[in-house]
């Protein structure tokens, strides 16, 4: 498994598993007088609204206290109606529509969590932490577009984890009472819902149910009928915590949160696993098999006879997460018998250095979506070691039921597994990439006749979205599971893409002929709009349900018709944000020093003429991404005909403070051949602002004296390198960012060296080495239960220190029982408060003189 970039290492979730996920009241001390105008330009109001706000003793910090609110035009972002979510049938004939409610309050945010061995658990309900639910169910009919309101549901349902049935007469979800998860089943026809069984579901690792065998039945993870109340640490120490390694190969170890400390932790994450499968029939009948366990996944076979199970088991680590424990992997019958031990997989304590590194022994099962009950497993070569030089570093293995032959071998892989796709005995798709190199490519094998020669399809790199080909289309089969659609002829694949151009993304519908290997186009979005293909709805591939938006039109829905000019729609959700009607967007491109091209959008308040009007304060948010080639760096990203979503997580925001956006400039940092990207990080990183700052100048559109630059997690580590190497903006705001890099010792984002490997690059990338030569202000905010790896709270509280006792203009806001993404609507309105007085005071109202750049 390739390591996180910058974040919570992946979980491998089949489609058809039980496994994890990677999820007050308050005060005013001011006056709101600003009025919700849009554009309202640069205001005396808004240094009076901070003047007002303002009541700082000292020069170490503010005597404010409590959650603040923002001006109104930016409460009413945050408050804005979300659209519902849409979910399809697999039959297509029915979707259903989940309706959002607004942002949860701190109250609920600030529920007791458990955490333990990177997990985040709710001890009220016995499941993982979630906070954003569903509170009401409309069923869609496709053909006619008529709806109908789902009956039933108690008052603040709380509903999550939806699953269709295959034929569609049937919706399972889970509902999140006071006491614990329930199961839930939507009659479609009946168009009403009811509580399906009295049973609590176990939801710490996965949403706890899925469908056993189409429709009829469904498997489910449940807490123990019996069970002894939690246990509970003494508040008396029974001695020291102790931790010991004995040596061993080099390993990657990054810095993970959460992790188990006290032998009391590893009993309480124990009793919250704790859990017993069961069936149940849609009539609510329910039949507990096998024995209580702490089993951590637990996948049906297509044909609903055999259940592939994952136990974890002792020894834990105090440094690993929960996914690297060791694992017992077995398969049981529908009764609940073991039938065999599969595999026992011990600590994954000491893999290999490298993103493309795994441990030995087979890894990644699961069942073939085509047949009755075959297993199939990747295993790797090598040791699992990318650095040893090998013709196969992978083996995809399959055995059928009940698995007295031996394994057969369906493909050997030069590169690492990377996934499966399943059609039939002659069809199936593999993929296997190569992060060190950005190499992907995809084979056509035949699992029905394993000597078959596998045939390549698709070679590119993975950064290369100009070659990508698309995603083949898929369709349920008579098990309830999705494998590759194909047309009538059974020789053609169907490829939806973004359609990455020189142009911008334009979504395409390709049929894929699998014999020449030719494509052959039959739809591609078209200006105005951004339309991208949803689903097919037959195997013709002439008729699909499509998402489709304009600058000025949210996404709906439609039913699309090869051929036919105009769609049918199928939704008509509306401007959540109309007071931003008007809001001007555009895609430009320009140049850096070095000739690479680069781009970024564009976004300027209505009713803002830059000819007439003159340059405004700019906000500019970025993320730097790494690439291997520069001509996959200089592909043009996004499209300028996505709807103006105005959201309060990014920058559009400052919109209505009358700002102008440069939202989402290209940073590459390109490391060409055996270069890696990070040896110059600090220099192409210059030339991206510059480049960016140079142009948005040269349009007129920004006040080369008032730009500031901001961004979250690796946007804010970005951001305080270049106040820390540039004088090119007059204010930051960093959010949720890592700046001393000796504090992530064994890679961060897609670094993949550790630091004894490259100290003078982890030296030179980390701000906090530099921070005496940050001159402008910055704003760092964070949420103090940050749970992503990498970006631990004492990140920013240890720059806020440097900076403060260097004498910098700082300020440090740390969000309360927030993690990496924040989630209550105190929160964001708080952080938005945070930011526009930090870019009024010090942008915005800046002197006009402009600082030298480095």
């Amino acid at each position: 498994m390739a390591a996180p970039r910058d974040g919570i290492d992946p979980w491998p979730l089949p489609v058809f598993s039980i496994f994890l996920r990677s999820h007050k009241t308050m005060s005013r001390s001011r006056k709101l007088i600003a009025p919700l105008v849009l554009g309202s330009t640069l205001a005396a109001g808004s240094a009076a609204v901070f003047a007002a706000s303002s009541t700082e003793a000292n020069a170490s910090g503010p005597a404010i206290s409590g959650y603040q609110l923002p001006v109104p035009e930016l409460q009413a972002i945050v408050d804005a109606p979300r659209a519902p979510q849409f979910r399809l049938g697999p039959q297509r004939k029915q979707a259903l529509l989940i309706s959002l409610p607004g942002l949860p309050g701190i109250a609920e945010v600030a529920q007791p969590e458990l955490k333990l061995a990177g997990l985040r658990i709710n001890p009220r309900v016995r499941a993982s932490s979630h906070f954003d639910f569903g509170n009401g169910l409309t069923l869609l009919d496709i053909a006619s577009g008529k709806t109908r309101s789902v009956s039933g549901l108690p008052a603040n349902p709380r509903i999550e984890n939806v699953a269709w049935s295959n034929d569609e007469r049937w919706v399972a979800f889970s509902r999140w009472a006071d006491d614990g998860v329930e199961l839930w089943l939507l009659d479609v026809e009946k168009a009403s819902a009811k509580k399906l069984i009295k049973d609590k579901l176990n939801a710490t690792t996965s949403a706890g149910f899925s469908w056993l065998n189409g429709s009829r039945s469904l498997l489910l993870k449940l807490t123990p009928a019996k069970q002894a109340a939690a246990p509970v640490a003494s508040i008396v120490p029974a001695g020291p915590n102790m931790q010991e390694t004995r040596g061993g190969k080099l390993t990657q170890t990054r810095t993970y949160p959460d992790m188990l400390k006290t032998a009391a932790d590893a009993d309480l994450l124990d009793w919250q696993l704790q859990s017993q499968l069961a069936v149940a029939n849609v009539q609510g009948e329910v039949k507990r098999i096998g024995p209580v366990a702490t089993l951590i996944g637990a996948q049906a076979s297509p044909d609903g006879k055999l259940i592939l199970t994952t136990q974890m088991h002792r020894p834990y680590s105090t440094i690993l997460p929960v996914y690297r424990f060791p694992q017992l992997v077995e398969v049981w019958d529908i009764q609940g018998h073991k039938l065999k031990t599969i595999a026992e997989r011990p600590m994954q304590e000491r893999l290999p250095s490298g993103n493309d590194a795994v441990q030995t022994g087979p890894r990644e099962f699961g069942w073939r979506s085509d047949q009755p009950a075959t297993l199939y497993w990747a295993e790797a070569q090598a040791g699992g070691d990318p650095e040893v030089i090998a013709d196969v570093h992978d083996i995809l293995f399959q055995q059928a039921a009940p698995f007295d032959a031996a394994p057969q071998k369906l493909l050997a892989m030069a590169w690492r597994f990377s996934g499966v796709q399943w059609g039939n005995d002659g069809l199936a798709l593999v993929t296997e990439s190569w992060w060190k190199t950005r190499d992907t490519r995809t084979w056509r094998i035949q699992p029905g006749h394993a000597d078959a020669r596998p045939d390549l399809l698709f070679a590119r790199k993975s950064e290369d979205q100009y070659a990508n080909p698309g995603t083949p289309s898929t369709s349920p089969n008579a098990y309830g599971r999705a494998v590759l659609r194909t047309a009538a002829d059974g020789k053609s694949l169907f490829l939806a893409g973004v359609g990455a151009s020189p142009e911008g993304d334009r979504p395409f519908l390709d049929r894929f002929d699998l014999d020449s290997k030719q494509a052959t186009r039959l739809w591609r979005s078209q200006a105005p709009y951004y339309e991208q293909v949803a689903a097919l709805l037959d195997d013709s591939g002439n008729n699909f349900v499509t998402s489709r938006e304009s600058t000025q039109e949210p996404a709906n829905f439609y039913v699309r018709t090869v051929g036919k000019d105009e769609p049918r729609a199928l939704t008509h959700f509306t401007d959540p944000t109309p007071q931003f009607k008007g809001v001007q967007k555009q895609q430009i491109r320009y140049k850096r020093a070095d000739g690479v091209d680069l781009t970024a959008t564009l976004y300027l308040p209505p009713d803002y003429d830059p000819k007439r009007d003159g340059p405004r304060p700019m906000l500019m948010w970025a993320y730097p991404r790494e690439f291997k080639t520069a001509e996959a760096a200089s592909q043009v990203k996004d499209s300028p005909y996505k709807f103006n979503r105005i959201s309060y997580w990014g920058p559009h925001v400052m919109l209505a403070r009358g700002y102008t956006v440069l939202d989402g400039p290209s940073m590459p940092i390109i490391g060409e051949g055996k270069q890696e990207p990070n040896d110059t990080y600090l220099d192409q990183l210059k030339m991206d602002a510059q480049a960016a700052v140079d142009e948005v100048v040269r349009l007129g559109v920004a006040d080369r004296s008032r730009i500031a630059i901001g961004g979250h997690s690796y946007g804010a580590f970005m951001t305080a390198n270049l106040l820390a190497h540039t004088r090119l903006f007059r204010a930051g705001i960093a959010r949720s960012g890592a700046y001393n890099r000796t504090l992530t010792p064994f890679g961060f984002q897609s670094e993949d060296r550790n630091y004894w490997e490259a100290i003078d690059v982890y030296q030179a990338m980390s701000p906090f080495n530099f921070a005496h030569q940050i001159k402008d202000p910055i704003l760092l905010i964070h949420g103090e239960q940050d749970n992503n790896s990498g970006t631990f709270p004492i990140q920013s509280e240890r720059m806020y220190q440097a900076l403060q006792g260097l004498g910098a203009v700082t300020r440090l806001s740390t969000l309360p029982n927030e993690s990496h993404a924040y989630r209550a609507r105190e929160s964001i309105m708080h952080m938005l408060w945070e930011e526009d007085r930090w870019l009024d005071k010090y942008v915005k109202n800046a002197k006009p003189e402009a600082p030298a750049a480095k």
